[in-house]
């Protein structure tokens, strides 16, 4: 992390020699001192943020006014009393009871009542509903967000959800259409198109070929009455992040994905991002390739580290961001976000598209803003995915296998090197490693894991009966009560670097077009750092009522405090000032990711740029090609044979009436799926037979793992294999 570049003196080599040196009550105290603030803390309430006291002139910064929610709705042209962009601010949820993950405020359609609301919250997972987040300044089209709908295996559907959606979908129009739960849709056209003529927007010189592939995809799909003209019509696109199987596997349980034939006037995207542990395992590969260089003079292993598939994930989520910016910018079209739960995918791509499509989230307090709205207001699980409380059994594990006892007999084995600083480097990132060890035996739990399976399918009523009681209201003696009451200790499975991935993202997006951002790259790398620090209270729960119920305002610093007071080291001195104009190049809003050009952010890792993005290779994405595309300058092509890089995120697109792709055919209403394995051997599913060899037959039948995929496994999944997916795919 940073510190093993900014704060290298930290690890002196005096220091490092006497921790692994034999004096073993020395070192018996400093084990115990460091478990103890580590792993029996017991409470968020006793992490270093809680005695943390600045000096001036951070004492005098009040990070924690920057954000506030209704001052960003109203510049984006909403406000409480003016609903004429057919919006409107509800406080249906001002004391959580109505969802207790999302925020107090909720943006949603003028037309949609509060009533609505209520119902349409029961269909979506953890009363998830679609709500605003991001209105384009130019064209009125949205970015709203939710969870997954509460399909299940019945085929579950929700007027009040299709009712919502459409709501959304016609905001940017002068008279919306009448609801109607059988009438197909009215005309796609956007506000900017007309029949008589008028000057389509032309797709950009420099768009990158599979971007416009994307483009060509969606509007193929979208299309009725034969080809029509790019940029002239509106996609109005609901994007699912999972990959298509994983929604598959969710419908068995209760969730899934939206039925297209209840929502016609949409279509859906399918996008191949794979889920937290995925990403954690990642993360793990990329630790284990540079473990060797930091103990030998030999540089990191380039070709580990391209197996690790970590640009690739980077790559896709930029590519689905960019996907969902120029459905907004270029075609005029409203976007509907969701993965499971909504808190991790959907956070990453709601907030790297509209870091795409707004200059204002690129300037150090609009990013503050956009990583307060989308990450800590609509409740990213920080406190999960980040493993702020860790286990015990966890730190003794990790603490063993870093000082080479495998046998784990021996609990004061720190280690026998003497390479001094060189350990001491080896140690940090084996530790680092173990925020995201996905080997821990730890058997901890605690409620609301995503981890873990939860009764979804379950009726309307009793779904609402299960809603938390006033939590803004909770008395002095209650607030009391739960501070004394430990919290379980987090499972290793709950973590995941996905906010290090919209960091890495951004840092992407700075690097390739650096005079458009007015941070820079330290600033991200700090960030990183102070995710994991506890210093700040920034980041501490999971959701904006826990912060609200344990009064983190009051009670300990805000992390922008830091950046705030020092705001001269973090100011990118490229920055153009943040001046638009569409009809200038390198001026225009609209800022897109170059496709194939991903590279490895060595800083955050402690490395030279030139030790992991060596300069002898024509591709920064793989790191060690030197083959034929790579001599001939294709850099993506050398990058797609290296890493198994696909060559688009969309991994199918649906509409009512025909689908692309890698989707699951929903025709039939028998068997256990609807009509999913009904079209896999030509009849209907007797309801025989284990869940797993059922997904089995239904994924044949989709083709995936005989080319009817994307990406780099394309085996054929086994029932077992099956079934652990379909057990962890629940955010």
């Amino acid at each position: 992390m940073d510190y093993l570049s900014d704060n290298s003196d930290l690890y002196p080599e005096a220091g490092a020699s006497y921790i692994t040196s034999s004096i073993f009550h020395p070192l018996a105290d400093v084990y115990d001192s460091i478990k103890a603030w580590t792993c029996k803390l017991g409470r968020v309430e006793k992490l270093y943020a809680f005695t943390y006291q600045p000096q001036s002139p951070e004492k005098e910064i009040k990070g924690w006014d920057l954000y506030d929610a209704k001052r960003e709705w109203e510049r984006l042209g909403i406000s409480e009393k003016d609903s004429d962009k057919g919006w409107r601010i509800s406080k249906v949820n001002t004391d959580y009871r109505f969802s207790p993950t999302y925020p107090a405020l909720l943006a949603v359609p003028s037309a949609i009542s509060d009533n609505t609301l209520n119902y349409a919250g029961r269909y979506r997972s953890r009363t998830r509903l679609p709500v605003l987040t991001y209105l384009h300044p130019v064209n009125n089209c949205s970015i709203t967000r939710s969870s997954q709908p509460l399909v299940g295996v019945r085929g579950n559907r929700s007027i009040q959800d299709e009712k919502l959606l459409l709501a959304i979908f016609s905001t940017s129009h002068s008279t919306p259409p009448q609801f109607s739960s059988s009438s197909r849709p009215r005309s796609r056209q956007s506000p900017q198109s007309s029949s008589s003529g008028s000057p389509t927007r032309d797709i950009p010189s420099d768009l990158p070929d599979p971007e416009a592939l994307e483009d060509q995809m969606i509007s193929r799909a979208s299309s009725e009455d034969g080809p029509k003209v790019y940029g002239a019509q509106q996609h109005n696109l609901i994007v699912d992040a999972r990959p298509t199987v994983n929604a598959l596997a969710m419908q068995a349980v209760g969730l899934g994905s939206e039925n297209m034939d209840n929502y016609r006037f949409a279509t859906k995207a399918y996008l191949g991002i794979d889920n937290i542990h995925v990403m954690r395992d990642s993360l793990n590969k990329v630790i284990d390739a540079l473990r060797d260089s930091d103990v030998t003079s030999i540089p990191p292993n380039r070709e580990a580290l391209a197996k690790s598939g970590w640009l690739k994930h980077i790559a896709n989520v930029l590519d689905g961001a960019s996907l969902i910016a120029r459905q907004v910018a270029l075609q005029h079209s409203h976007v509907l976000i969701h993965c499971s739960d909504g808190w991790d995918r959907t956070s990453q791509l709601s907030a790297l598209s509209q870091l795409c499509l707004d200059p204002y989230y690129r300037t150090l307090e609009g990013f503050i803003v956009l990583v307060e709205k989308d990450w800590l207001s609509f409740g990213h699980m920080f406190n999960h995915r980040s493993g702020f409380l860790s286990s015990e059994k966890w730190f003794a594990i990790e603490n063993e296998r870093v000082g080479g006892n495998d046998n784990h007999t021996q609990r004061t084995s720190l280690g026998t090197s003497s390479s001094g600083a060189g350990h001491a480097l080896e140690n940090a990132f084996l530790s680092a490693k173990g925020f995201f060890n996905k080997d821990n035996n730890s058997r901890e739990s605690f409620v609301e894991s995503d981890g873990e399976l939860q009764p979804y399918d379950q009726s309307p009523s009793s779904n609402l009966s299960k809603k938390p009681a006033n939590t803004s209201k909770t008395s002095n003696k209650d607030s009391s009560t739960s501070e004394k009451t430990p919290h379980p200790p987090t499972k290793v499975k709950e973590t995941s670097p996905i906010f290090h991935q919209f960091l890495d993202a951004t840092y992407q997006l700075q690097h390739q077009h650096p005079h458009r951002f007015e941070f820079n790259e330290r600033f991200l790398r700090r960030l990183l750092y102070h995710l994991y620090s506890c210093q700040y209270g920034t980041f501490l729960y999971n959701n904006e009522r826990e912060r609200v119920e344990n009064h983190v305002r009051e009670r300990t610093r805000s992390v922008w405090d830091y950046f705030l007071s020092r705001r001269e080291m973090f100011i990118n001195p490229e920055w153009d000032g943040g001046d638009v104009d569409d009809n200038v190049r390198g001026k225009e809003r609209l800022v897109l990711p170059r496709d194939g050009e991903c590279r490895w952010w060595s800083e955050v890792f402690g490395r030279a740029d030139a030790e992991m993005n060596p300069k002898s290779s024509a591709t920064v994405l793989s790191g060690s090609q030197t083959g034929t595309h790579a001599r001939n300058g294709d850099g993506r092509k050398a990058a797609e044979h290296a890493q198994g890089v696909p060559s688009s995120v969309l991994t199918g697109v649906e509409t009512a009436d025909q689908a692309m792709g890698a989707v699951p055919p929903v025709k039939s209403t028998t068997g256990p799926l609807g009509g999913f394995f009904s079209n896999v051997n030509g009849k209907p599913d007797d309801g025989k037979g284990g869940m797993g060899a059922q997904l089995t037959a239904g994924i044949k039948g989709l083709g995936i793992g005989n080319g009817g995929a994307k990406g780099p496994d394309r085996r054929a999944k086994s029932p077992g294999r099956l079934e652990r997916e379909m057990e962890v795919e629940m955010q």
